[in-house]
């Protein structure tokens, strides 16, 4: 091979690499992307939400058959996300309003350690139940992709409303509520 073949074909080469690297960096930057930036949930109003069976702050298991018959709100969060964390006293002030008329409402942590989560929980006053999701079985069946993100459950047992990130007031979850009470009556 001449000198230069030898710098033609290393120009070649080089360049495949460029051409190589673009590729592999724009299907990554999608996949990311579209993990990331994506606001699908798999479960729509109207399904029937999946199982869980998960411990809890209170070192009881609690699973989704101790809901069932019962108005319910599953709200998925984390302390890393701040409109999870900004959201929990409105959802604490709910829970006290209409846990008396059977209302349920359960957090469920995105596998953060117990620690964390207690020292959160403990500062902001929620009473009610905090689950751990440490495996993310339950996150995935639910198919999030976006924190928070909180399902309305009438006591039929299906879903009434799936809210996506962002931050929910008191207000829109007690419009929210009012209307998953009246449709359990």
């Amino acid at each position: 091979m001449t000198g230069g073949e030898k710098a033609y074909m290393g120009r070649y080469r080089k360049a495949m690499q460029y051409i190589i690297l673009a590729v592999v960096l724009l299907v990554g930057g999608y996949a990311i992307g579209n993990s990331l930036f994506t606001t699908s949930v798999v479960l729509n109003k109207g399904d029937k939400p999946p199982a869980f069976r998960l411990a809890g702050l209170d070192d009881k298991v609690h699973e989704w058959k101790d809901y069932e018959g019962k108005p319910l709100i599953l709200n998925f969060w984390g302390t890393f996300c701040p409109p999870c964390r900004n959201e929990m006293p409105a959802l604490q002030k709910q829970y006290e309003k209409w846990n008396g008329q059977g209302l349920q409402l359960v957090g469920i942590n995105l596998s953060e350690d117990s620690l964390t989560v207690e020292s959160f929980i403990r500062q902001v006053g929620v009473s009610f139940p905090i689950l751990l999701d440490m495996d993310k079985k339950t996150e995935k069946a639910y198919g999030l992709k976006q924190y928070p993100t909180t399902f309305f459950i009438t006591a039929k047992g299906t879903i009434q409303e799936v809210v996506i990130g962002g931050l929910l007031t008191e207000e829109e979850i007690e419009t929210r509520v009012e209307r998953l009470m009246k449709s359990n009556s």
